[in-house]
This record gives structure tokens, C-alpha cells and sequence, in this order.
């Protein structure tokens, strides 16, 4: 029992500290493993430099922070709330970013906010998805027609198991072409 212990124990703190050197050098996590280190965060004597010592007192405090408990242990339960702790950081940025690239992209009078009207896709493609939606040509979009384009759009995310990232499958040929904001600079 006493071996058993100190054996997790062990895996524990070289887990935290495996974590703490594991600094990301982009924003987008080109690394995918181990949390986001901010160097600085770990150089606490600003020298430009990582000691060893730097390191184990982060991993230290790393694994203090998860030790929610304070027994010197990482149950189950506190590995698995650090790592949903990251999991919500790691959602909360990439939602930001995403607000920041509609704001840039549609808020025409750059107020930070985006109006009823900025939201709106311009006349012209509104009219080109509504015409793709209603193929029987009249004039109105029928349950079917809707329902068809649910089920049409409901893999558009999914990408085959044998598909590589990057790659895209071959579409309608109008793939991303349906929507501008309003007021944004024309690819055509």
C-alpha cells in the first residue's frame, strides 16, 4: 500500500511538472498536449532563463492548486476538475476569438457591437440561399424543402475517417460562397 502511494504520488508530480514545461510557443496550441505555460509565469527571477529550481517550484505549486484537498494526493476527482478547468479556459478563448473575427468582419460602424442590421446577410446572398432552399421554385420554403436542407447540412462539419486534416469533401461547388456580411470586402 505504502509503495503504491508513493509510486502515484510520483506520477502525479511528473505529470504536473511534465505540464509546466510544456510551453506553447503560438496562441493556437500548435502543441496539443500539456497546458499553456506563460514563460514568464515560470521565470519568477525574470532572468530569461528556467532553472530547475523555477521548475520545480511550479510544478509544486501546480499540483498544490489541483490539490484541492490538501492531502498531498491527486484524487480522481481533482485531475478530472484541473482538466475541465482547462477545458473551459481553453472554450472561453477560442469563443473570444471567434467574437473578435465576427466583430471585425461585420460591425460596419465599429461600435463593438453588432446591430440586427450588421447581423443580416446582405439582400442579394439572403436571396441566393433563400433560392437554393426552395427548389420547387415558389416562393416558399415547405417543411420538406427545410427538412431537406437539415438533413443536407447535418455532416458539413464531420470530416471522413479517412479524410486529412486541411482537406475538404467535394460539395456543391457553391462551398462557402452562400453568405458575405454585409459591407465586407467582396472575393468575387
Amino acid at each position: 500500500m505504502f509503495n503504491r502511494t508513493i509510486l502515484l504520488a510520483g506520477v502525479a508530480g511528473l505529470a504536473v511538472l511534465a505540464g509546466s514545461v510544456s510551453v506553447s510557443a503560438d496562441d493556437r496550441g500548435a502543441r496539443r498536449h500539456g497546458p499553456k505555460i506563460d514563460f514568464s509565469e515560470v521565470d519568477t527571477n525574470s532572468d530569461g532563463k528556467l532553472s530547475q529550481d523555477e521548475l520545480k517550484a511550479h510544478a509544486v505549486a501546480r499540483f498544490a492548486k489541483a490539490d484541492t484537498d490538501g492531502d498531498g494526493m491527486l484524487s480522481s476527482a481533482e485531475l478530472v476538475a484541473q482538466a475541465e478547468a482547462r477545458a473551459d479556459q481553453a472554450r472561453s478563448k477560442r469563443f473570444d476569438r471567434m467574437a473578435e473575427r465576427m466583430l471585425n468582419r461585420a460591425d460596419d460602424n465599429k461600435d463593438g457591437n453588432l446591430s440586427m442590421e450588421e447581423m443580416m446577410p446582405a439582400d442579394r446572398d439572403q436571396a441566393r440561399m433563400f433560392d437554393r432552399l426552395d427548389r420547387d421554385d415558389d416562393g416558399a420554403i415547405s417543411e420538406q424543402e427545410f427538412a431537406q436542407m437539415q438533413e443536407r447540412s447535418k455532416g458539413r462539419g464531420d470530416r471522413d475517417h479517412d479524410q486529412k486534416r486541411g482537406e475538404h469533401r467535394k460539395g456543391d461547388g457553391d462551398h462557402g460562397q452562400g453568405m458575405k456580411w454585409r459591407n465586407a470586402p467582396d472575393n468575387n
